[in-house]
């Protein structure tokens, strides 16, 4: 069947507020390859939405969960445990880059350990309030829309939100937001929102996702830190798509020299798999009740083993020095490009950015949506992000090819040109 076949049935079967890229189906994946109905193929740089560090099908990933499968699919942690769940726990708590003692919990999307993270945080603190800032994207469920900091599209026609949600600018130096203009506005929200006192976590993304990956400067952690320890809040790490090697380090926490109190994580964790985490200090971690955590399907047997060979394959392959590697050559490319049209190039690792702008100076999603859709039709994907929609983000595998790479950054290279 081809793609204009299936592409009439998705419109007849499928509501339009699920919002499709592709015009094309997906029908096989290797590592950084994808394969459509038609049979052509392409390069994938956008890995899932960051959820395919290691690859489609990585071969240690589909063993591991072969191997699950023989023994059994589906059991609640929290009717029937199993030793693996444990295991991972033990191997996050290890590296999660909190110091003392560390407790984790398993769950099924990040939008999940967000929300979870969220109910920790205010049975750990006795508080309602929670401050987010603005570019931010934590999810699309209730709480987490509320939290998430961009209206187009994630909120629009969805309220009323969540209450006793706060929105701080977040630093920003490409678009005239500094350090100390974003400290300030979260003292603004103390005067005028919700006193501190009420206030039981900030969350805050180390480098935003669809914000547009923009970094938080390390002044910026450092001083969240001390405003945090300063009133007792507790400050939330959202590494669920920096997480697993992308930035250079299994953190990007790891860049700061000042920790959280919680890290929820997602995406990558379990390469392709559906499962999410949040780890933190004991004496958090354990303030809710018993049965005040868990789910159905929270830390699925298969996603465990999933995660488990994920982790292995991150050691054994260096793939965080190998983000280093692919990173520096990406920012390299775009920089000879000779683009008018771009603005900076940013990043950790591999967790990389391009952002455009028009003649005058303002952000342009119509310039960025052209070279999308040029490299698309040479077989290249690629994701745009930003609250303008101005930002090309780089998400392919970190375990692809050197010359299917290489391919990429002329083709990426050849298009910028033209812009």
């Amino acid at each position: 069947m081809s793609n204009s076949d299936v592409h009439r049935r998705r419109l007849k079967a499928t509501p339009r507020g699920v919002g499709v890229m592709c015009d094309f189906y997906a029908v096989k994946a290797e590592n950084a390859t994808v394969w459509d109905q038609n049979g052509r193929e392409y390069i994938d740089f956008a890995a899932g939405i960051a959820v395919l560090n290691t690859g489609h099908r990585h071969p240690k990933v589909m063993a591991a969960v072969q191997q699950q499968l023989d023994c059994f699919t589906h059991t609640p942690f929290q009717v029937i445990p199993y030793e693996n769940y444990i295991h991972l726990a033990e191997r996050l708590n290890q590296r999660v880059p909190i110091s003392g003692e560390v407790k984790t919990s398993f769950f099924s999307s990040g939008a999940e350990a967000v929300e979870n993270a969220v109910k920790i945080a205010r049975a750990a603190t006795g508080r309602p309030g929670i401050i987010a800032f603005t570019g931010a994207f934590h999810g699309r469920t209730h709480m987490t829309m509320s939290l998430t900091g961009k209206v187009v599209p994630y909120k629009t026609g969805f309220g009323p939100f969540a209450g006793s949600v706060f929105h701080a600018l977040y630093p920003n130096a490409l678009h005239n937001v500094s350090v100390h203009q974003a400290l300030e506005s979260l003292e603004a929200i103390f005067r005028s929102d919700i006193s501190p006192q009420q206030v039981a976590a900030i969350i805050f993304e180390p480098v935003q996702g669809e914000g547009g990956f923009y970094i938080a400067p390390p002044a910026f952690v450092s001083a969240l830190r001390a405003l945090c320890d300063r009133h007792g809040i507790l400050l939330i790490a959202d590494e669920i798509q920096s997480g697993f090697a992308r930035t250079g380090k299994l953190f990007a926490t790891e860049y700061y020299d000042v920790q959280p109190d919680l890290i929820t994580m997602a995406k990558s964790l379990a390469g392709g798999f559906p499962l999410s985490a949040v780890s933190g200090r004991a004496e958090v971690m354990d303030a809710p009740e018993p049965g005040g955590l868990g789910g159905t399907y929270a830390g699925s047997p298969p996603a465990i083993a999933a995660a488990h060979a994920v982790l292995d394959i991150i050691d054994e392959e260096q793939l965080c020095a190998r983000a280093n590697q692919l990173g520096e050559q990406l920012s390299a490319t775009l920089r000879s490009a000779g683009c008018a049209s771009l603005a900076e190039v940013r990043g950790y690792g591999s967790m990389v950015a391009a952002e455009f702008q028009d003649d005058a100076g303002r952000p342009s999603a119509e310039i960025t949506k052209a070279i999308q859709l040029q490299a698309l039709a040479q077989g290249l994907i690629l994701l745009t992000c930003g609250v303008h929609s101005n930002v090309i983000r780089f998400l392919y595998p970190l375990t692809i090819p050197q010359p299917q790479f290489d391919k990429a950054l002329q083709l990426l290279k050849d298009i910028l040109r033209e812009h």
